[in-house]
C-alpha cells in the first residue's frame, strides 16, 4: 500500500503520525480475521477482540496516547468496516481492559487457548470483567458458564449473588459417608449460605411459612439450589413402619444421580435434626430409590449454625448429610397483602390439634 492511500491525519499533538499506520495496521488483522471467514466463530472473535487489546495496550504504553486516541480508533474501525459490530467506543475501552486483566499474569497468556474465556461468548466475557475484580474469580465464572451452559442472565445472578464464595461450603459428611468420584461433585454442588432474597418473612416465622414460600417460588428456589435439582414433592409421605414420615421437599438430582431430601429448621441446628433426617434418608433408600441409583443425600437448611458442633455431629453418621444456613429477608410484621396468604392462628391451632381417632392426618412441624 502506497504512502498516498494511508489516511490523512493531521499532525497534533493529540493524533501523531504513527497513528495512521497504527490504525491502518488494526483494519488488516480485521479483514485478515474476515477472509479465513473465522470472525462469526467465537473463539476466532475472542482472539481477534485479544490482539485488538493488546496492540492498543501496547501503543498506549510506547507512545503514550490517551484515551481520545481511543475514541478515534473505534470511529475509524467502524467507518473503515460498516454494519460491522463490535467497534463501539465501550466496546474497544473493553478489549483494552480484557488484555489487560489476564495479560498480567503471564502463565495464562503462555496458554491462552486452554483458557474459558476464549469458549465463550464477547457478552459473557464483557459482563465478567465489569462486575469481578479478581483473575482467578474471573477464571472460575468462565469456566461456570461452559459447564453449565449459562446464559447471560444467569451468570449474573451467580455473579451478584457471589456463587464463588459459597458453592461448596456447606458442613459435609460427604466423604466418609459415599464414594470419592460422587462426594466432590455432591460437596460442589451445596452452598452456604443459600439466599431466599424472593422471600418475605417475619423474623419469627414459622417452618410452614418458609417452607410454603419455597414451594410458591419454586422456579426462583430451583435456580438458587442450582444446575440438575428436580422438585419431587413437599411433605413427601413415606412409611417407617406403623410411623408416617413426611418429608419437608424432596428432589431428585439429574447429575448425581439419587433423591435429595430437604428439611428446612427456622430455628438453630440441632443433634436431632441429623438424627432425624438419618432415618429420612434409610426410608427413601429402601422404598424409592432404584438400584441403578446413588445413596440419598440429606440437605438440613436451618436460620442459625454453629459449624463446629455441626462437624461433632455429623463425624459419626453413616448416611449423607449436609448442614448449611439461608437467609431471607426479614421484617418485623408482613405488609397486608402478604398476611392475607399466611395461615391463621386458628388454622395453625386446628391443623396442630389431635385427629379423632380412626383418621389418619399428617403431622406438621412447628
Amino acid at each position: 500500500m502506497s504512502k498516498k492511500s494511508l489516511p490523512v491525519v493531521k499532525k497534533n499533538k493529540i493524533f501523531p503520525v504513527k497513528y495512521a499506520a497504527f490504525i491502518t495496521s488494526l483494519k488488516a488483522k480485521i479483514r485478515a480475521a474476515q477472509i479465513k471467514g473465522a470472525i462469526a466463530v467465537n473463539k476466532e472473535l475472542i482472539k481477534l477482540y485479544w490482539e485488538i487489546g493488546k496492540e492498543i495496550h501496547e501503543k498506549q504504553k510506547q507512545e503514550a496516547w490517551g484515551s481520545k486516541v481511543l475514541e478515534r480508533t473505534a470511529k475509524d474501525l467502524q467507518k473503515g468496516f460498516p454494519g460491522e459490530e463490535g467497534f463501539s467506543r465501550r466496546n474497544i475501552f473493553r478489549m483494552r481492559a480484557f488484555y489487560q486483566a489476564y495479560a498480567k499474569v503471564p502463565q495464562l497468556v503462555a496458554q491462552l487457548d486452554k483458557l474459558p474465556f476464549f469458549s465463550i461468548p464477547w457478552g459473557h466475557n464483557a459482563l465478567i470483567l465489569e462486575k469481578v475484580k479478581n483473575t482467578v474469580q474471573r477464571l472460575w465464572y468462565a469456566q461456570k458458564s461452559i459447564e453449565n451452559g449459562l446464559s447471560r442472565s444467569m451468570l449474573t445472578i451467580w455473579i451478584e449473588n457471589d456463587l464463588y464464595h459459597r458453592e461448596g461450603k456447606a458442613i459435609t459428611n460427604f466423604k466418609t459417608t459415599i464414594p470419592a468420584i460422587q462426594s466432590d461433585l455432591a460437596q460442589q454442588t451445596l452452598k452456604d449460605p443459600y439466599l431466599f432474597d424472593f422471600l418475605t418473612l417475619r423474623k419469627e416465622h414459622l417452618e410452614k411459612e418458609l417452607e410454603d414460600g419455597l414451594v410458591d417460588h419454586i422456579q426462583k428456589f430451583l435456580i438458587e439450589l442450582g444446575q440438575g435439582f428436580s422438585f419431587v414433592g413437599q411433605q413427601y409421605p413415606i412409611k417407617a413402619g406403623k410411623k408416617d414420615l413426611y418429608l419437608d421437599l424432596l428432589f431428585y438430582h439429574l447429575k448425581l444421580r439419587c433423591y435429595v431430601v430437604v428439611e428446612l429448621k427456622a430455628g438453630e441446628f440441632d443433634s436431632r435434626d441429623a438424627g432425624q433426617m438419618s432415618a429420612y434418608l434409610s426410608a427413601v433408600d429402601d422404598q424409592l430409590k432404584h438400584e441403578d441409583d446413588k445413596p440419598t443425600i440429606g440437605i438440613i437448611l436451618c436460620k442459625i449454625k454453629d459449624n463446629v458442633f455441626v462437624e461433632y455431629v455429623l463425624r459419626n453418621f453413616n448416611r449423607p448429610i449436609g448442614v448449611a444456613g439461608f437467609e431471607v429477608k426479614m421484617v418485623e410484621h408482613l405488609p397486608k397483602e402478604l398476611k392475607s396468604n399466611l395461615p391463621s392462628v386458628k388454622e395453625i391451632e386446628a391443623e396442630l390439634s389431635i385427629k379423632p381417632a380412626g383418621k389418619k392426618g399428617r403431622k406438621k412441624k412447628t
